[in-house]
């Protein structure tokens, strides 16, 4: 079975470099493009299905990327980003948010640890390769889910988690 992970295309906090978990905002004109250009790039790949996060910025990526496929989107709650918690609307380059971003097993105050994002969605993965077996199935996601999808499948050490990021419509290719 063949997994195609793209992240969400660009928010006006994603270009301004803000924390942006739960706040469930709308893509910018530039994210619009972005979700074109990787519908066009994900054209001939074979996908069969969409499974996008819930939030306002996927369900918008997810759907011009359907649109253009001609393929359905299934709506997945666990595909919803991390809870940054206090961070949330804060620059990336806070020493805070940077700091709990390298603890994968601590809590983000008032959010959730990275840890706990995993426990949602490897059971979600595990449920991706039984359901949809020898299908192609592409998700739509967030940055943070998108780093934990991919130690699912790539062994990573604890620095290159903590840099890894996929690029808005980023478009990766895993194989079950």
């Amino acid at each position: 079975m063949t997994l195609y992970v793209t992240r969400h295309g660009e928010t006006e906090w994603n270009a301004k470099g803000l924390v942006c978990g739960l706040t469930d905002l709308e893509l910018d004109e530039t994210g619009v493009a972005q979700a074109h250009a990787v519908a066009q790039q994900a054209a001939g790949k074979g996908i069969e299905l969409i499974l996008a996060s819930p939030m306002k910025r996927t369900q918008t990526t997810a759907g011009i990327i359907a649109q253009h496929l001609g393929v359905p989107i299934v709506t997945e709650a666990r595909l919803i980003e991390q809870n940054y918690g206090v961070y949330e609307g804060k620059s990336f380059k806070d020493p805070g948010f940077l700091g709990n971003k390298r603890c994968f097993a601590f809590r983000y105050p008032g959010g959730e640890s990275m840890m706990q994002v995993a426990a949602r969605v490897y059971p979600l993965l595990d449920e991706i390769k039984e359901r949809y077996a020898g299908k192609t199935v592409l998700i739509v996601s967030h940055g943070g889910v998108c780093r934990v999808l991919r130690t699912y499948f790539v062994d990573m050490t604890n620095d290159e988690f903590f840099h890894y990021a996929l690029d808005n419509c980023g478009l990766e290719e895993y194989h079950f």
